[in-house]
């Protein structure tokens, strides 16, 4: 049950998230759902391969296509509202989709017996990987690699379910709430990891 229940929590999220990017880059009605789409499942893509799962596992799950495809529907037939309220509430459903899939990327690797680095690159690319593509669709620098702390919440979600910390459906609920909470709290505070530029000092 927790599996399902997390696949539609980020579904949703990264759908709209997809749909209402795209609405701001002024793409059309293809466009938005294409980018919903993408984002929705990408991630998904991007782990079954480096795990060994056929890509086309994907196409198995049919209710979730359609899930994604209403979401991506309301956001187009109601953005008033919804991008009026975007700036507020659009890093919240980047949050939630980061936690939920990454919670089911680790989950995908774990119940295959794959070793913990394994279930931790899975958690990342599923909770990440399809915001990377949908911010490089848009012509956007990729969030996960250049804002607040972002994708190590990802790692802290594969490395609990890896190393069996989180396993009933209470704890994994719990870790969802925990690492969407510090990923909105990532982006209130601007928490950021070290970097170092290299332009020139003028």
């Amino acid at each position: 049950m927790t599996w399902e229940v997390l696949s539609i929590i980020g579904t949703i999220a990264f759908a709209v998230s997809g749909a209402i990017i795209a609405m701001e880059e002024e793409y059309d009605i293809l466009g938005v759902y294409i980018l919903g789409i993408v984002t929705a499942f990408g991630g998904g893509a991007i782990r079954n391969l480096l795990i060994g799962v056929p890509v086309s596992a994907l196409w198995e799950q049919g209710m979730l296509f359609q899930i994604a495809l209403l979401a991506i529907t309301a956001v187009f037939m109601f953005p008033n509202n919804l991008l009026k309220h975007w700036r507020r509430w659009g890093n919240f459903f980047d949050a939630v989709g980061l936690s939920a899939f990454a919670i089911q990327g680790a989950l995908y690797a774990s119940e295959m017996s794959h070793p913990l680095s394994a279930v931790i690159v899975a958690a990342v690319l599923t909770g990440s990987g399809g915001g990377i593509i949908r911010d490089l669709l848009a012509g956007r620098k990729p969030l996960v690699l250049r804002s607040e702390i972002y994708a190590v919440w990802a790692v802290m979600c594969g490395a609990a379910v890896g190393l069996g910390i989180t396993s009933s459906s209470f704890e994994l609920y719990t870790l969802f709430i925990l690492t969407t909470s510090l990923r909105v709290l990532s982006y209130l505070y601007k928490w950021r990891l070290p970097n170092r530029s290299l332009r020139a000092q003028g």
